[in-house]
């Protein structure tokens, strides 16, 4: 199998971090599997990591993942089994699935990843069609896509409680939209199982609240390990009634940058880290890189210009933002081929079934990279490593068991943070 030139800068504690995981392996196997019991898995996610050589943290959770087609297509085996593990726990007799997509009909690489997800699914088994919520797809359509796939939309139907398309009857509905704009009449109050659940989607899910629950995991996670729970886990608040446009709530954004960045600098010092700390400002719900923004000082949010503003201000959809997260910068500090990059680990159920790594030549070491000009790199991530050397702490197995560890405490998190009640999850968040 094929593996990028990878180029990492490793500093002291990261290598002792993943020396104790590797270490730990048996240890962390069976707490997680203990927490598997005891927690609904997600069914699919993707967590995107940054490594910063003296970090190894999430930054972002994604409980609608839209890169299958970029992964390595050598680890479709690994997909299809962890997906018939998924499909048996929620429909044991399954034979049939809805797949309800994003709207995005000319995105030609969302529909690659639709196909994909499609193909992965009928290799275990499933009769699956793909059911539009597009008011203008009144008949089945089929698209070809450029990669030689082709995909067919259908219109949805809703009869008697339950959804499907004409002449299909499906067992369950799977979720590939993150519902940014609301959940549909459609999908309300259906006598049938939808994965994921309504309220994981973005018109009720915060950011805040998942890291609120990582921060519960990463604290127990440490604890198992013997380590400082700051190595695998970023600072961060919230902020609610904003208005960058109107320049609102900015005291709120400035106060809560300065004093993330306080507790940054206090780390760095404990550990000898000689970068500049950074945060990152972004809406507190969505994807596509939307609505990011580094800032260095809290002064700098007064400072935005009319087209800075701008960019904060909506997201996906043209949805404005009115809930911001400040989260740690964690620097990522891996390239390929000189560009800057990041892992992004993908699981169906608890398995990690591969990843790629998002990579961005006009970015910089502490910039968002899920912006136009990114490309991928597929990549296998090992979810064992038979033959362990905690002397060679960077090899690529060890280090991608690192990857798929972390990527599962994020997992666990999105499991607690969808069985809380919200309003006690918001309790943890930091002031």
């Amino acid at each position: 199998m094929s593996i990028p030139h990878l180029s990492t800068a490793l500093r002291g504690p990261l290598l002792d971090l993943e020396s104790r995981i590797i270490s730990a392996m048996p240890d962390i196997e069976h707490w997680l599997r203990k927490k598997w019991r005891d927690h609904t898995v997600p069914f699919y996610c993707s967590v995107d990591l940054r490594n910063s050589g003296f970090k190894l943290a999430p930054v972002d959770t994604n409980l609608f993942p839209g890169g299958f087609n970029n992964l390595n297509p050598d680890f479709t085996p690994l997909c299809i089994q962890a997906m018939m593990s998924a499909i048996e726990k929620i429909c044991p007799d399954a034979h049939s699935l809805l797949l309800i997509p994003e709207n995005h009909t000319r995105n030609t690489f969302y529909l690659q990843n639709i196909a994909t997800l499609q193909n992965i699914m009928q290799q275990a088994g499933l009769n699956v069609r793909i059911g539009t919520l597009l008011s203008e797809i009144s008949v089945a359509t089929k698209l070809n896509l450029p990669n030689g796939q082709s995909i067919t939309l259908e219109p949805v139907i809703r009869k008697n409680g339950q959804l499907g398309v004409q002449g299909f009857e499906p067992c369950a509905v799977l979720l590939n939209n993150d519902l940014s704009t609301g959940v549909p009449p459609v999908l309300q109050n259906l006598n049938q199982i939808v994965i994921p659940p309504l309220h994981a989607g973005w018109s009720t899910r915060r950011k805040s609240r998942h890291f609120a629950a990582y921060n519960q995991i990463a604290e127990e996670f440490s604890a198992l390990l013997g380590i400082d729970p700051w190595l695998i886990n970023p600072f961060f608040t919230a902020c609610g009634q904003i208005n960058f446009r109107d320049k609102q709530g900015e005291d709120c954004v400035a106060k809560a940058i300065n004093q993330i960045l306080d507790a940054i600098r206090e780390k760095y010092q404990q550990y000898g880290i000689k970068e500049d700390p950074f945060v990152i400002v972004k809406a507190d719900s969505g994807t596509y890189g939307m609505g990011i923004m580094t800032v260095k000082d809290g002064s700098d949010i007064y400072n935005l210009n009319r087209k800075q503003r701008n960019k904060m201000a909506v997201v996906k959809e043209g949805l404005p933002v009115s809930n911001v997260l400040v989260q740690e910068g964690v620097y990522t500090f891996e390239n390929i081929n000189q560009a800057v990059a990041e892992p992004v680990v993908y699981m169906i159920d608890r398995y990690v079934v591969g990843g790629f790594y998002r990579v961005h030549t006009g970015r910089g070491v502490d910039e968002n990279l899920n912006a136009p000009g990114m490309y991928f790199v597929p990549l296998a991530f090992e979810t064992t490593c038979l033959e362990p050397d905690t002397n060679q702490p960077n090899s690529i197995p060890n280090r991608f068991y690192a990857y798929g560890v972390v990527a599962r405490l994020a997992l666990l998190a999105a499991a607690l943070e969808l069985e809380q009640d919200y309003s006690k999850i918001s309790e943890a968040l930091p002031a």
